[in-house]
């Protein structure tokens, strides 16, 4: 497996649900925040990313039709190549592999990737609906808001609907328990916004917001930033003792499956992606140490695991009901308590947490959440809600360290 690419910082920034009393930051000073945290913990400074790479997640408070040139000026870093993603939860993830690309190419030896977002401090049509572009014109405003479809629950609503009738028996109690896991693994993470566990019994009594889908399967909205820094395999080694190794990734996007005119969407795109990484990487399922799906909802991270192959479709409940998610069990599952329970810092930044959470756990450094010689795990990107369809970008990392 390959060892020329390397995670070797990253930063998370607090969490906010911007409370009476509680400090606004901007985009910006989230940005700069999560940069300096990735930094830091990389041994370099922004002087270092002069003539490199800065790659930039695409914000709904972006103030500017050249984020990335902008957030450049605003971190005072004259980059060689900017990068810049608007692919919603899969941003992060995309730009490990574009920016693994450049490196192993030559044209630059590094690349700092920031991301921030902050959904609560602009006008909403609802609590956590910011009155963004997706929004308000193009195909949701076509298609589905006129019709009473407010924001993503109410569009995944109807996507675990179909799921449930297409195969019969999946109980809520199952959600349940990987909502329930999510948030025992937020109650081990200081910088989780929700940290008091709750049971399945709660989850189950949690009230309907867009049947079949409970208060408790929803991501609470927050601001903050996120960052990581990326090197190729030379200046990983020395700079740091505790590189984290692209092993090998997938990428799908626009993913259909079956026929265009009617697509099966209880099939992501990582039917593509997750297999494409595990090859590349040359590793099985069973090699895999934990799993970090983007989290927007339990039964997304459920499909994801059929996706990736680790069960047949359809089979994602009975597999959930007979492994154990936590840290400590034989399925790691969002060992950081995921979106579900950590927050979610706008649309496209949470896509930024399953793949630092692998990078923590992979360093050794998750604390009492640590997975017990964790050697090799996944993580995934997953994002944009097109019409009729479950995602239109799905990517799949596989991660390793050098133990």
């Amino acid at each position: 497996m390959s060892q020329d690419v390397a995670i070797i910082g990253t930063g998370r920034t607090p969490y906010s649900r911007a409370k009476p009393g509680e400090t606004l930051y901007t985009v910006d000073e989230y940005i700069a925040w999560a940069a300096d945290l990735a930094l830091q913990q990389a041994g370099m400074s922004k002087n270092d990313f002069d003539g490199q790479g800065l790659g930039v997640a695409h914000a709904e408070t972006a103030h500017t039709v050249n984020w990335s040139a902008a957030t450049a000026e605003n971190l005072g870093i004259s980059p060689q190549i900017l990068l810049r993603a608007d692919q919603g939860g899969a941003s992060a993830t995309a730009m490990l592999i574009r920016a693994a690309a450049l490196i192993r190419a030559g044209v630059v030896d590094r690349v700092l990737v920031v991301g921030a977002d902050t959904p609560l401090n602009i006008p909403s049509a609802a609590p956590g609906l910011p009155l963004s572009p997706e929004r308000s014109r193009g195909v949701y405003w076509d298609f589905q808001g006129p019709f009473g479809v407010m924001g993503a629950t109410a569009q995944f609503a109807l996507v675990l609907t179909r799921y449930m009738h297409q195969f019969p028996g999946l109980r809520f109690e199952t959600l349940g328990k990987i909502a329930a896991s999510n948030r025992f693994h937020a109650s081990l993470h200081p910088g989780a916004i929700y940290r008091t566990p709750f049971t399945v019994e709660d989850y189950l009594a949690s009230r309907v917001l867009s049947d079949p889908i409970r208060l408790l399967d929803c991501v609470p909205i927050v601001n903050g930033g996120l960052a990581y820094v990326v090197t190729s395999g030379e200046t990983a080694r020395r700079l740091c003792d505790k590189p984290v190794w692209l092993r090998g990734f997938g990428e799908a996007n626009n993913y259909y499956h079956g026929a265009r005119a009617l697509p099966d969407i209880t099939t992501t795109g990582f039917a593509q992606s997750g297999p494409a990484a595990l090859k590349m990487a040359g590793v099985s399922h069973a090699d895999i140490d934990f799993f970090q799906p983007y989290d927007d909802y339990p039964f997304i991270s459920m499909m994801t695991i059929e996706d990736w192959g680790f069960c047949k479709k359809g089979e994602g409940g009975r597999f959930i009901d007979e492994h154990d998610l936590r840290f400590d069990g034989d399925f790691p599952l969002s060992t950081d308590g995921g979106q579900l329970s950590g927050g979610q810092p706008g649309g496209a930044i949470g896509g930024f947490m399953p793949l630092i959470e692998a990078v923590t756990q992979l360093r050794g450094e998750a604390g009492e959440r640590q997975v017990k010689n964790a050697r090799i795990g996944a993580a995934c990107g997953f994002g944009g809600i097109p019409y009729g369809r479950p995602g239109r970008s799905c990517v799949a990392v596989v991660l390793g360290n050098d133990d």
